[in-house]
Order: C-alpha cells, then sequence, then structure tokens
C-alpha cells in the first residue's frame, strides 16, 4: 500500500513540475517576445526621413490653407493691409469718398497673395529632397521652428521669382493699382516727408512669403507638440521623445 501511496505521490510531483515548467517555459517566450517588440533606436537616416515628412506635411497643409479664396483675406494673423507707410495716402483717399476702392485695392492685394502661394509646394518639395543628414539632427535639436527656418532659408528667394509674375497680374486687375506708382512718386517729392517704397509688387510678394512661412511655422510647432498631428508612424517616433 505505501509504495502505491509513494509512486502516486510521486506522479503528482512530476506533473507540478511539468506545469511549473510550461509556465516557465511561457513566461520566458514572452520574455523573448517583448524583447524582439522593443522597436531599436532610430538612425540617422530615419531621422532625417521622419523630418522631412514633417515639413512636407507642414508645408502643404499650409500651402492649401492660404490658396484658398480667403485664405489671406479673412485670416486675421496674415491678412495683408494697406501699406502701412502710405497710411496718410489711405486717410486722404477715405476722406475723399474713395473708402470702397481702397478696400477693394486691399482685397486684391490679398487675393494676388493667395493665387501667387499655388505656385509654392514645388518649391518647397524641391527644397526638403535636398534636406541633409546633417540638417535633420540640427532640425530635431533645434527650436520649435527650426525646419521652419530652414525652409525658409532655402526657398525664399524661388518663392519670390515666382511669385512676382502672378501678383503683378492679379494687381493690375484693379484701378487703384495704377494710381499707386504716380501716387508714391508724388508723395516722396513733398519736402520733410518719409520716403515710401513704390514697389507694390515687392510689398504683397514679401508679406505672402511671410505669412505662408507664419502658418507653415505654426503647423511645425503642433506635429512637435500634438501626437494627433503626428499622421504617420515615423514622424510618431521621431517625435514620441521631444
Amino acid at each position: 500500500m505505501m509504495k502505491f501511496k509513494s509512486a502516486g505521490a510521486a506522479i503528482v510531483c512530476m506533473c507540478t513540475l511539468a506545469s511549473c515548467s510550461a509556465q516557465i517555459l511561457k513566461d520566458l517566450e514572452k520574455t523573448a517576445g517583448d524583447v524582439m517588440q522593443v522597436e531599436k533606436p532610430l538612425t540617422e537616416g530615419e531621422v532625417a526621413s521622419g523630418l522631412k515628412e514633417a515639413l512636407e506635411v507642414g508645408a502643404k497643409n499650409s500651402t492649401n490653407l492660404v490658396s484658398k479664396l480667403d485664405g489671406f483675406n479673412k485670416n486675421t494673423k496674415i491678412r495683408i493691409p494697406f501699406p502701412p507707410e502710405a497710411a496718410k495716402m489711405e486717410e486722404k483717399l477715405r476722406a475723399i469718398g474713395m473708402g470702397d476702392q481702397v478696400d477693394e485695392f486691399v482685397v486684391t492685394l490679398n487675393r494676388a497673395a493667395e493665387e501667387a502661394s499655388k505656385k509654392a509646394t514645388p518649391i518647397f518639395v524641391d527644397a526638403i529632397k535636398q534636406m541633409s543628414i546633417t540638417d535633420a539632427m540640427g532640425i530635431l535639436k533645434g527650436s520649435n521652428n527650426a525646419a521652419t527656418q530652414y525652409l525658409q532659408d532655402k526657398t525664399t528667394g524661388s518663392l519670390h521669382e515666382a511669385f512676382k509674375p502672378v501678383v503683378h497680374e492679379a494687381t493690375q486687375s484693379v484701378n487703384l493699382t495704377k494710381y499707386w506708382s504716380p501716387l508714391i512718386s508724388a508723395y516722396n517729392k513733398i519736402p520733410m516727408v518719409e520716403k515710401m517704397n513704390p514697389d507694390l509688387d515687392q510689398y504683397i510678394t514679401q508679406k505672402a512669403t511671410d505669412g505662408l512661412f507664419l502658418m507653415i511655422a505654426d503647423e511645425e510647432a503642433k506635429i512637435r507638440t500634438d501626437p494627433m498631428a503626428r499622421v504617420t508612424d515615423l514622424l510618431k517616433r521621431v517625435f514620441a521623445n521631444k
């Protein structure tokens, strides 16, 4: 009888050990799986790709936003006003009953900027493609608008070149525009007055690019600080610890 009890105990013990061993193996497998699932650190090349994605997303979103109807005209952050240096001229024009014409003129300034901004996307994309790994690492460690500053440095000249013909065509459609240069020139001949810039096309072009980069900077800040704005897996990884 004792032999049967001993045999039974041995069997129970063996089953218990087998069960424990099986659980240990499962735990080891899970641990190994967890280790395998840990993401490897991003390479510098992956960081560069992520930043290019971020910049392209921000640039395209901003360009689409400002180039639509009223993208400039009804956005108080970037709306182009009557040239500030010509405030006295604006005041006199309104005083003689030309307020509606002045308002129409200001709308046209913004329409010109909206139309010109449609030229921006391919210029931005080309500059982004040329970003080096060194550029990317500097941007990653930089301020919340470091990528925007990079884009501004690389594209401002090309943007001005592309925008000016569009701006010029748009401003010629308003009768007040043809009086702009003569009025400015006449005003500048008055003794003791601060000189003004008669190049209206340059004024609009500069304001258009300034407004566009302001919107890109806003998009960049969102991507850096708001996880919901990171629309790809790579963006999420690049900015996860930022």
